[in-house]
This record gives structure tokens, C-alpha cells and sequence, in this order.
């Protein structure tokens, strides 16, 4: 076991793009408490920005779908040896595992017997969708920090220890960005009206989307002729987005830096996007949305049997009603997205409604006595490996 009095060994693991820039701001804070800390493990860009060298590439994590991973289990199946083979071998203080629950937890379950702390970040959302698979939890971690404040009461009911950090969307930065900038640096002329266009982050997700989009574009030219769709999107998918956005009637402005998505946002005047963080994201900026999603038939099959929440979009979530519409499945079409653009664009009160509603639901994701996301988290762990030796944690 390596020294915790002065150099902790921490296993990170991140298995997507969102959990990439989670990591790496909570290494980030971890770091600034205690600058010996060590991490390995597995993430993307950004966590290797912060000195990490991953184990594997994180994009061979990156699939969704219950249908969609099929063809991928034997690969997972690998990677997942290999990580727990790593651990075996390093024997760190303390793994953290964040969200991707369908790795993460099968990871965390097969070292629950070697004697090492663990924490997952980011609660499973069993409070949406299969609720009684809460009772296999017991056993896989030390503690569960949780991003959104409802979830720390629902698996605390269950035994399980659960802390609530607030949400990381706020240290997002998706509220600074700068429109003017935008438009100079693409070249747009000052009367172009920007759309948002957010098909997700992993590689089995934006082809779904995109040629919807794509059609939509073709039915908005003639009443929009000034419309100019973007893109943010990771470099991991960026390739795939240029590839599937080539045959366009509307040229989009694809975007992979964070600051020129921010700025793009500030830019925007609408947003269709995916379900998810990037709804907060764009609460976060005050930008108008719809929210549109399209799986394989057979999940969305099986997931409305299975889901038990009125809304998929977080922000109509933590609303408790439908402040953003819901265009999902068979309502993901090009006439039906074309209209809700329109409405956005057209129908100030709508937009304005819309932005008032945001400011509430942001307002409860803060953190426990006004800290940082990131800084709460830092401190659960070090008080984490602090109880396990036996002392009290010094944290700023």
C-alpha cells in the first residue's frame, strides 16, 4: 500500500467525455490540497492534462444503448480485465470511479475484495429507471457523491453513504462566453442567427441524430436563410460529426475547443440538444432549447417500460415540469424539429419563460455551504483516506 501520510496513490477512472472533464477538475482540487498526490487509471484529454497517463484509450469505454453495446461486450469485457488487473498490481489508497455505471460498478464489484477505499462519482440514476436495482449496491463503495440534490435522501433510505457536491455545471463556464467573438472568429455577418446543435458526446450517439438534423436544416432554409447551425462537439467524435454533416444543405460550424463552445452559446439564439448535462450547460447560458433523442427502437422499447420519471431532461427534472420541450423518438423528426426552432427563434415569452425557469433550477445545484463542486468532492475524498488512517483531515 502506497504512503498516504505523503504521496496517496489514487485509480481514476473516466469512461466518457462529461466524466473526462469531471475527472480532471476533481484531480485538479485534489492536487491543490495535496500536491504529492499521485493518480493512474483510465480517462480522456482532459485528465491527461492533468499528468494522468491512461491505462487504455477512454473512447474504448464510450458506448450507450442497450442494444448498441452488444457488439462491444467482448472488447469491454477485456478492458475491464485490464483494469482490474492494474489495481491488483499498483494496490492504490483509494480508487474513484466516475459515472459510466456499466463499467464502473462491475469494476468496483470486482475489487471489493481486495482492501481498497472506493468511491464512485455521480449517482446511478436507478431513481429514474429500474429502482430496485439499488439493492445490489451495498458493498461497492466507501462513499457515493452525488450531483444532484434529491439523490443523497434517496440512497441514503437505502443504507447507502451518500454525499451530495453539488453539480460541476456551474465550474462549467458555459455562462462566460462571448458572442461577438464568436461571430468575428467564424466570419458569421451580425444579423446571422446561430443554432445550437448538440447530438452528444459519444461516437454511438451523434449518427442518430445528425442526418435528423441535417433535414431539418433542409426544411428551415427557405423561411431561415440566415440560420448558421453549430456544433460542439469532443475531439474524440469530431471526425464522425465532419463525415456525417458533409452532404449538408447548411454548412455547420463544427466546434471542439470549450471556450468557442462557450462562446457560441452566448452566440445562440436556440438549441435542439440531447437529453443530459448539455441541458444544463445551456440553462447555465441562458440559451433557449428543445430537447430531441433518438435510440434504437428496441431500447426505446425497453426503456419506457422501465423508466419511472416524468421528464428525461434534467432541467424539466429539478424544474418538476416541462420547461423545455420533450421531442423524443417518434417526435424526433425533421418537420416536428423544424417547427420547434422556429417557435424558439419567433416566440420571445417562450425564450424568456424559459430563462427565468433555468434561474431556479440552477440555483439548487449548488454545493454544501457554497463550495465549489469540485472542492467538496476533493474534501470527501482526503476525509475519506484521512478516517482510514486514523486522523483528522487537514483540507485548506
Amino acid at each position: 500500500m502506497a504512503d498516504q501520510s505523503s504521496s496517496p496513490l489514487i485509480w481514476i477512472l473516466a469512461g466518457e467525455a462529461s466524466g473526462d472533464v469531471l475527472g480532471a477538475r476533481l484531480m485538479q482540487a485534489l492536487r491543490t490540497r495535496n500536491p504529492a498526490v499521485r493518480f493512474v487509471g483510465v480517462g480522456g484529454v482532459r485528465m491527461e492534462e492533468q499528468g494522468l497517463r491512461s491505462l487504455f484509450p477512454m473512447r474504448d469505454l464510450a458506448v450507450m444503448g442497450l442494444v448498441e453495446i452488444l457488439p462491444r461486450l467482448r472488447a469491454l469485457s477485456a478492458r475491464l480485465n485490464e483494469a482490474v488487473d492494474d489495481i491488483a498490481a499498483r494496490k492504490p489508497d483509494l480508487v474513484i470511479t466516475i459515472d459510466s455505471p456499466g463499467f464502473a460498478l462491475r469494476l468496483l464489484r470486482r475489487i471489493a475484495d481486495k482492501g481498497i477505499l472506493r468511491v464512485h462519482y455521480v449517482a446511478p440514476q436507478v431513481w429514474a429507471w429500474r429502482q430496485k436495482r439499488v439493492k445490489e449496491f451495498p458493498g461497492l463503495w466507501d462513499e457515493l457523491l452525488c450531483l444532484l440534490p434529491f439523490e443523497e435522501a434517496f440512497f441514503s433510505r437505502h443504507g447507502l453513504l451518500t454525499r451530495f457536491v453539488g453539480h460541476p455545471v456551474l465550474q462549467s463556464g458555459a455562462q462566460d462566453g462571448d458572442g461577438a467573438r464568436f461571430h468575428q472568429r467564424h466570419k458569421l455577418e451580425p444579423t446571422a442567427r446561430v443554432l445550437v446543435l448538440m447530438p452528444g458526446s459519444r461516437r454511438s450517439e451523434a449518427p442518430r441524430l445528425l442526418p435528423v438534423f441535417g433535414k431539418m436544416l433542409a426544411l428551415l432554409r427557405k423561411d431561415m436563410p440566415d440560420l448558421v447551425p453549430v456544433i460542439p462537439v469532443s475531439p474524440v467524435v469530431a471526425a464522425t460529426v465532419e463525415r456525417e454533416t458533409a452532404n449538408w444543405p447548411v454548412r455547420p460550424v463544427i466546434v471542439t475547443d470549450v471556450q468557442d463552445k462557450h462562446d457560441a452559446f452566448a452566440a445562440a439564439g436556440a438549441a435542439l440538444t440531447k437529453s443530459g448535462t448539455s441541458t444544463l450547460e445551456l440553462a447555465l447560458a441562458g440559451v433557449p432549447m428543445a430537447v430531441t433523442y433518438r435510440v434504437n427502437p428496441i431500447t426505446a422499447f425497453m426503456a419506457r417500460r422501465l423508466i419511472r420519471v416524468p421528464y428525461v431532461a434534467m432541467v424539466n427534472l429539478l424544474a418538476g415540469r416541462a420547461v423545455v420541450p420533450e421531442l423524443l423518438q417518434e417526435q424526433c423528426t425533421p418537420s416536428v424539429l423544424a417547427n420547434a426552432v422556429k417557435a424558439l427563434f419567433e416566440n420571445p415569452d417562450m425564450a424568456n419563460s424559459q430563462k427565468e425557469a433555468f434561474k431556479t433550477v440552477l440555483n439548487g445545484l449548488q454545493g454544501p455551504g457554497g463550495k465549489l463542486p469540485a472542492d467538496a468532492a476533493a474534501e470527501a475524498v482526503l476525509t475519506l483516506l484521512a478516517e482510514r488512517r486514523g486522523v483528522i483531515p487537514v483540507l485548506w
